[in-house]
């Protein structure tokens, strides 16, 4: 069996590792899935009247009254992006776990691939967080969220946000393995997750005063955003699509160097 054999089948028995622990104690899933569906009947039942009166005609889908558009076809994609950024504090919080239970001095005795211990919690963390954002979408889809995609657009959908949570995960595994404390790592990655409120997750970016605009415009989760809301509701994508997938890219490639870096260098000894 050639090295990279080995690497796959000991990253796939960690993998297994993280998703039953994950079953066992599901509280930090739940937890993690319940924020943004109480963010959603939030904003779709408390703020949604006053807040869909003020969406304009440009947020509205192609060849729709301006007017027509319900305030949850507006926020729901935002809120579905807001669960992935949610998940990646799970990854934190279970890489932190093992670095300060000792376990993972215990796998660098064994004669088990380095590379697999960080595999298997980025794959775990993944399939949690795309299990969320399923089950988040599911309830917006319950109370009134009508999306008029394709087929191959919920594909594109379901491709954007995979590559953006497992960009997230491997950044959101940098922190647990820096991090002191799981309390710690537990507060690193929330920046992360407030992002998409700075955006136009919430209500469009023209409506912000200049300076927020500006960073709300060329923040991450915006492109992101309207990326997801163009493939779901049809409004105008533009340019997101691409500047969305660079983000992902970069995101992606800095916290898996991080976190290999972070890993190598044994921060707990």
């Amino acid at each position: 069996m050639s090295s990279v054999s080995y690497a796959a089948r000991d990253s796939v028995t960690m993998f297994r590792r993280n998703l039953k622990r994950a079953i066992r104690y599901p509280s930090v899933v739940v937890t993690i899935v319940m924020m943004p569906v109480l963010f959603l009947l939030l904003f779709n039942y408390a703020f949604g009247g006053a807040l869909g009166a003020g969406i304009q005609g440009s947020q509205a889908p192609q060849g729709d009254d301006a007017d027509s558009i319900a305030y949850i076809d507006y926020v729901a994609p935002g809120i579905i992006l807001m669960t992935v950024a949610t998940g990646c504090i799970g990854a934190a919080l279970s890489v932190c776990m093992d670095m300060t239970e000792g376990i993972v001095n215990r796998f660098r005795t064994m004669s088990i691939s380095r590379a697999s211990f960080l595999t298997g919690h980025v794959l775990g963390n993944l399939v949690q967080t795309v299990l969320g954002a399923v089950v988040v979408t599911g309830i917006a889809l319950a109370i009134g969220f009508r999306p008029n995609a394709t087929a191959l657009e919920w594909l594109a959908v379901l491709g954007l946000l995979t590559v953006l949570a497992l960009a997230l995960t491997w950044l959101s595994a940098g922190m647990g393995l820096v991090a002191k404390t799981v309390e710690s790592a537990s507060n690193l990655p929330m920046p992360i997750t407030f992002l998409p409120f700075l955006g136009s997750a919430i209500v469009p970016t023209d409506s912000m005063p200049t300076g927020l605009r500006w960073f709300a415009d060329h923040q991450p989760f915006t492109p992101i955003n309207e990326t997801l809301r163009g493939l779901l509701m049809g409004t105008e994508i533009g340019d997101s699509g691409w500047i969305a997938l660079a983000w992902c890219t970069a995101i992606g490639l800095t916290g898996y160097l991080w976190s290999k870096s972070a890993f190598k260098r044994g921060v707990r000894n």
